[in-house]
Parts: structure tokens; sequence; C-alpha cells
């Protein structure tokens, strides 16, 4: 086995957590900081430009030691060492998972079935800058002669969020390209984005693995047919690029083949915006930053690698996330970044940790009867504070939330920077503290109106401050939760790595949709075929 295989319900240290738990989930953590006046600087990690503060968390030393036994108990110190050691921990699918060889240095060396893969990934990166630069330089020109002025992402799933996220982040930092993104198969999107375009002036990048994806063609195919409105067949050549392995579907659709970027099966879709996937990151920010940001996640990679646990970011993270999920059953996290530009950055994780590690079946086969995944949500504050923050302070359930912000802002209005990280410290101090009674009534509120004002408080976050929002640290950032989704499948004994459920509603949807065109109707349950029967005299 290339993974360590081991139940941690059957451990000693889940007994000791289980027992501790018992002692302690109703302890209060003002209390906590009362006992100790050092609890923050305990419980933080300073490293580079992060300065990691969990200490507002349900948790004491005694917690901590039982964890970092937990990890050791599941040999994850061996499960690291085997994924960065190229073995096919994606064992379902007998695959190597290797995103962090797409980020190493030159000099590194990554063996896939005994072949170092780094030459091949720089080969590849050489190809995005080269052509990156002659599309930002105006050097490569559209049909009609006229550099290009817009790019189109073509994909979904993670050949689209992580790249549409970045893009957002970064926009501090884009060019003069615009950049649009058409994932979803519904034919509104897609026509809305060519509403904007010019086909004289725009470039599409067809991101799609084995380019068969029914979303991406479909959408792919109908910006085909708009563009050939305009051009002849020969002009596709000139302005559709392809990350795909299929180079003769590629060729078929006409495009180039010197235009094909390829992938490789040990890269992930959903951790794959390191690869020539993220070749539309490059094109909007420019490649020199598409760089920084792959050797900002390297140094994550090395920290994750070569750090002691106790002070290692993903694994501690990963460790107080599995405290919640299985011994206080809180069923969700919120993470809230401070920070407008990181506007989709929720939505990118929910695919990252709820494709990974929603699975009910352990690496045995077996059916698990404890918690794996945690259901991912969020917005950037200040604007969720006015939305759905009401339930973290008041609600009856316990979610536990990562808030991420940055010390400097980017355009230098220290006046608004000051009043949101005010308002960024304050709402962990107000989840920590809550507000008493004897505080509400101090306030000269009636008495009928107090239990409505109290807050109970003891509501656990963990503060990730970032000194500025570069390219390099937005990498560090979103390969810290890469790593964080790693511990958690070795602790729960979970392959992270394939997502079979993704594919039966794929199934499903193609048997359907001949039905839309022929006469043939397979079965159904009742309420399918009643809705199905519904759309088909409705359209």
């Amino acid at each position: 086995m290339a993974l360590p295989n081991i139940n941690p319900t059957t451990t000693k240290s889940w007994e000791q957590l289980q027992a501790h738990y018992n002692d302690v989930h109703n302890l209060h953590m003002k209390d906590l900081f009362a006992q100790d006046k050092d609890r923050a600087s305990k419980f933080t990690i300073n490293w580079e430009d992060f300065y990691v503060d969990f200490s507002k968390n349900r948790i004491t030393e005694e917690t901590l030691t039982y964890l970092l036994q937990l990890a050791d108990e599941v040999k994850l110190k061996e499960a690291i060492e085997s994924q960065f050691s190229g073995e096919k921990i994606n064992q379902t699918e007998g695959r190597a998972v290797l995103h962090t060889a797409l980020r190493a240095p030159i000099t590194s060396e990554f063996k896939v079935n005994g072949v170092n893969v780094i030459p091949e990934v720089y080969n590849v990166k050489k190809k995005i800058e080269h052509f990156t630069n002659e599309v930002v330089n105006g050097n490569r020109k559209g049909f009609t002669g006229k550099p290009f002025t817009h790019v189109v992402n073509i994909g979904i799933g993670g050949s689209d969020l992580g790249p549409a996220m970045v893009v957002d982040s970064l926009q501090y930092y884009a060019n003069h390209l615009t950049t649009h993104f058409v994932s979803n198969v519904d034919g509104d999107h897609v026509n809305e984005i060519i509403k904007k375009l010019d086909p004289e002036t725009t470039l599409f990048v067809v991101v799609s693995k084995t380019f068969t994806t029914q979303e991406t063609l479909s959408n792919a195919n109908t910006i085909k047919e708009w563009f050939l409105k305009s051009a002849d067949q020969a002009a596709i050549a000139k302005h559709f690029v392809a990350v795909s392995t299929n180079i003769e579907s590629v060729k078929a659709f006409g495009i180039d083949e010197a235009n094909v970027f390829p992938m490789w099966d040990w890269v992930g879709g959903r951790f794959s915006l390191w690869s020539a996937v993220g070749l539309t990151i490059s094109l909007a920010i420019g490649y020199n930053n598409f760089d920084s940001l792959l050797q900002g996640a390297n140094k994550m990679d090395e920290h994750f690698k070569n750090e002691d646990f106790k002070t290692n970011i993903p694994v501690v993270l990963a460790l107080i996330s599995i405290w919640y999920n299985n011994f206080f059953n809180a069923e969700s996290e919120a993470v809230i970044p401070y920070s407008q530009y990181l506007n989709q950055f929720a939505t990118y994780l929910q695919q990252g940790i709820m494709e990974s590690n929603g699975k009910s079946v352990d690496r045995n086969g077996n059916a698990i009867d404890y918690q794996t995944g945690t259901l991912i949500w969020g917005e950037p504050g200040t604007n969720s504070q006015h939305a759905f923050f009401q339930l973290i302070h008041q609600g009856t359930k316990l979610i536990p939330a990562d808030f991420i912000g940055f010390v400097k802002s980017l355009h230098g209005n220290q006046d608004h920077q000051d009043k949101l990280i005010s308002n960024f410290l304050a709402q962990t101090e107000a989840l920590l503290n809550g507000k008493t009674e004897a505080e509400v009534v101090a306030e000269g509120t009636a008495k009928d109106l107090t239990p409505f004002k109290v807050f109970n408080g003891n509501k656990p976050t963990n503060t990730i401050f970032v000194n500025k929002l570069t390219p390099e640290s937005l990498g560090k950032l979103i390969a810290m939760y890469e790593h964080k989704i790693f511990v958690q499948g070795i602790i729960w004994n979970i392959f992270s790595y394939d997502q079979f459920g993704v594919e039966l509603g794929k199934q499903l949807a193609s048997k359907i949709l001949n039905e839309f065109n022929g006469s043939t109707v397979n079965e159904h349950d009742s309420s399918t075929l009643n809705l199905l029967n519904y759309y088909k005299t409705s359209k």
C-alpha cells in the first residue's frame, strides 16, 4: 500500500481525544485566556509573511498534544513522504498526486514510474511563457492582423474554478487583456459572454483533459459557430488554443497542434491551476506574476514537508478542523477573507475540500462510521458581517471560521484599510467573548429584551494575517489549504484524489439528453419521469 491504512477511531489518541472532549467541551475560551496570559503567543505560528493565530479555539495544550499524537499514529509523516516521492497514492485511479512538482525548482526531482518529470514540467512552463509574452506584447495577432484584447477561458470544474479565482484575486496585477470565463452549459451564460466579444481580437483557451467534457465542448462549439460567422475555418488556428491530452480531437476541432498545452494524469483537476490549466492566469497577469504564484506555493510545500507538526500551518489547521468535525460534530466551516479581491476564494475551496474529502468509504473499501469532509462556505468581510454573521454569533450551530486578512492594502487607502482591519479583528474578538447578561443589563437594556441581546461567545476562529496580497502570498495561501485537505484525508483514512460521485450525474444526464432527441424512454422513478415529460411538452 502506498499510504498507511489506519482507522483513526481505533487509535489510542482518538480514545484520549474523546475522553478529553468530555472534560473540556464546556470550557469557555475567555477562561482559557484568563488562566494563561501567554496563550496567544503559544498558539501562534509566525512564518515568512504569514502570522497565524489559532488561540481563539476551544483547545488547550493537552488537546494539541493528543491531536499531534493522532497525526503520528496515522503515520502522517510517512504519507507526506509518499506523496512527495511520487508514489501512486491516488490508488483507486492508479495515479501519483504531484501537483507539488508543478511549482518545484528546476533542480528538483519528482519521479513518476521512475522518470523525473521536472524537465517536462519546465518545457511546458517555457511554452506558457513564450505564448504569454507573444500575446501580451501584441506580437501574436488575430486573423485580421489585430492584437488580442480579450481572452476567454472555456472549461468547468478545476479547469475553471482555479483560474477564475486567481485571476479575480490578482486583478490588481492584471495587464491590458480583459479575461472572461465560460463554464456553465447554460446557453444564456455563454451568450452573455459572446455579447461582449469582438471575434477579431479575442483569444479562446479551451481547457479539457480528455476533450470530451460535455459542458466545455458544448460551449466551445457554440463559440466556434459564432466565430465562423466572421472568419473562415483557417482562422480557428489563430484564435483557439487548447489545454488537453487528446491531440486528435483537438486537431479535429481546428486547433493547431503547436497550440496544444499538455496535461498529466498525476495532476488532479482541482489542483491543476499550477499546470497549463493556468495558461489564462499567465495571460491575465503576465508570466512573471504567474511564476511568482508558483514560487509561493512551493514555499508552502517546503514548509509543509519539512516543518515540525507543532508549528506546521497546514497540519495544525487540519488537526483543529478534525477536532471540531469529529468531536464537536461541527458540520461546516466558514472562510471569511477580508479582501474583496478574494471574492471567489470560498467557492474555489468548496471544490477542493468537498470533492476531495466527501467520501463514505475508507481505504479498505469499508463503510465509514465517523464523519468525513466539511461543508465549506463564506464571503468576503465586511459584506458577510451584514449577511450570515448573525447565525455564527447567535445561532444554535457551532461554525468554526477562518478569518483571512492582509496587513497592507494594494491601493494604499489607509483610512479604508484601518476600518477593514478593525472589523476583521473585532469580529473574532466578539465571537470569542460574546456579551454576558450583566453587560447587556449594564447598557440599560429593558428586562424583556435582555435575552435577545446576550451572546454566548465561545465561537472558534483562526486568524490568518498575511502581509500583503501578492501572487506569491496567494500561492502560499492556496497551497496551505491543499495540504490541509491532504492531512484530513490521511487522518480520515480515505482517498482524497478520486471523485467517482461526480460521474453518476453525468452518466444519467447523457441518457436523459438522448430521450429528449428520440422516442426511447429509459426507466426512471415516477418523479423524474413526470418532470421529464413536463419539460418535453413545455419546451
